[in-house]
């Protein structure tokens, strides 16, 4: 759908209200954006993977061995690059072993975690690298730390990537796989400071030591790190692995944007302007927390060689009224695509050490790209900024230098424009973020020496700040076209509408 840059200050109500310069340094990119930074998080939790993913192959809802048709084509429209499982709080609970063989002779499991229902493990390993398989992602899988053992992580590494003759390798032949898969991330355990298994940084440093010694088969091992300003663990896990290179290539950091506290966190599509900005100002920490911990990481490892994995973030609400309380099923607005607009980018910014993100969840669960129910399927606001996004996968980040206002709520302020840019094949794309939900923007973009033939752009945006997408009803969020000028001596002039994420290209 065509939009006409005057219809949408109509609609928004904006007025003029500052300017912000945004000027690119292309001769000073050389930091890769890994594509594994727009990756995603499927749990068993809720409605993700059943209902979500997988309704298996006798459903009526239309599939391809189990799979949802509508979801797996969403989701490689999407360009989804890489998928983490089984969890979350359900790795340290499951045995892997439990969910392979025959569907029919698989035991049965309480999901202890998530709503205390009956898990029947007929999802398991080789049906979630044979979804990874067709969807084109990378699998992420998180072995058992809390409750399992070194043995049972061992093996399934081994089950998964042996080539050698073994029991596993049999067992897994067995199971109709004869070659091994090139699972290539590993987590050694999740969130083991809390459910996986309330540990002190220090007695999991040794444990971590323990798993990842007989991980052979694991190309890259994740090691659980701090959750949102721990600032403790990081340096501790760093200081720990001195000398043990071999054994660890990424630490973790999970931060959630709480509007409200853990206990009351607020409605997902029921807010205000104060809701509004108090959920962008917490999810602007996210710069402060890489920042911070990647100075400690610094100190430890000058040269970067190990990446901060931010495997856990987004937002998180109270659920839809009516739900299971453990199921975390929340809507998904217009304020959730800022939010992922504006950690993307700072994710982009960070891309020197951050290899890897993944956003919590796909499917029904927290800040999720897609829900379904029964056979309709909603592509979320949050969808859409990661399909905008998909431009920056395995691009080189620009450096630029971002000028300005403040965007002001009871006495308190952050910027009002969040931004980040990238070059690929020749072209530069840029990535803006209007967080002023009253008020557009003037943005001046300024590529020094530079000459560029065209222009063109893309928007997500929406009349009200909690506007969203429902089922049995016409999108209220998605892409758009976005009309700008041809640039001239290398810079580009135009109006950012307010509570906007937009996208630049520039050839």
């Amino acid at each position: 759908m065509k939009l006409i840059l005057a219809i949408l200050i109509v609609l928004s109500s904006s007025v003029l209200f500052g300017q912000t310069t945004i000027t690119l340094f292309p001769d000073q990119a050389e930091t890769k954006i890994n594509k594994e930074i727009y990756g995603h998080f499927a749990e068993h939790l809720g409605r993700c993977i059943y209902g979500g993913i997988y309704v298996g192959e006798d459903s009526d809802i239309p599939n391809t061995r189990g799979f949802r048709d509508d979801v797996t084509g969403a989701l490689i429209d999407m360009k989804i690059p890489l998928l983490r499982w089984p969890g979350g709080c359900f790795a340290d609970t499951y045995n892997w072993k439990d969910g392979i063989g025959p569907r029919e002779e698989r035991p049965s499991m309480v999901n202890v975690h998530w709503g205390n229902v009956t898990e029947d493990n007929s999802f398991g390993t080789h049906e979630f690298l044979d979804f990874c398989d067709l969807i084109d992602a990378e699998p992420y899988i998180n072995v058992n730390v809390g409750s399992g053992t070194v043995r049972e992580a061992s093996e399934w590494i081994e089950y998964v990537t042996s080539s050698n003759i073994s029991p596993m390798t049999d067992l897994r032949k067995k199971n109709g796989r004869e070659e091994p898969w090139n699972v290539k991330y590993w987590g050694i355990g999740n969130e083991n400071w809390g459910c996986g298994g309330n540990m002190t940084p220090e007695y999991y440093a040794d444990v971590y030591r323990n798993y990842a010694s007989y991980a052979g088969g694991a190309k890259y091992k994740i090691a659980c790190g701090a959750s949102d300003f721990d600032y403790n663990w990081t340096d501790v896990m760093m200081a720990r692995m001195q000398g043990k290179g071999n054994l660890l290539q990424g630490l973790s950091l999970h931060y959630y944007t709480v509007t409200h506290n853990w206990t009351k966190k607020g409605s997902a599509t029921e807010f205000d302007e104060e809701e509004w900005f108090t959920t962008l100002s917490k999810t602007l920490f996210m710069d402060e927390l890489i920042q911070k911990h990647s100075t400690i990481m610094d100190k430890y490892d000058p040269e970067k060689r190990v990446g901060l994995i931010v495997d856990e973030w987004g937002n998180w609400f109270d659920v839809e009224p009516g739900t299971n309380p453990g199921f975390l099923y929340q809507q998904n607005t217009l304020r959730d695509a800022l939010v992922a607009g504006i950690n993307l980018n700072i994710f982009n910014n960070h891309a020197d050490r951050v290899k890897m993100s993944n956003i919590a969840q796909t499917i029904n669960v927290l800040q999720s790209v897609i829900l379904t129910k029964d056979d309709e399927m909603v592509l979320t606001p949050t969808y859409y900024v990661f399909k905008m996004y998909s431009v920056h996968q395995d691009a080189t980040m620009i450096p630029a230098s971002l000028k300005t206002g403040d965007y002001t709520m009871d006495g308190n302020s952050v910027p009002t424009v969040n931004a980040s840019a990238s070059t690929k094949d020749g072209v530069v794309s840029i990535t803006i973020c209007n967080l002023n939900p009253n008020n557009s923007e003037n943005i001046k973009i300024s590529v020094p020496e530079s000459e560029f033939a065209s222009a063109s752009g893309q928007i997500i945006t929406a009349e009200h700040m909690n506007d969203f997408n429902d089922f049995g009803k016409r999108e209220s969020v998605h892409l758009m076209e976005f009309d700008v000028a041809k640039p001239k001596d290398g810079k580009l002039v135009f109006e950012l509408p307010s509570k906007s994420v937009v996208l630049i290209q520039l050839k």
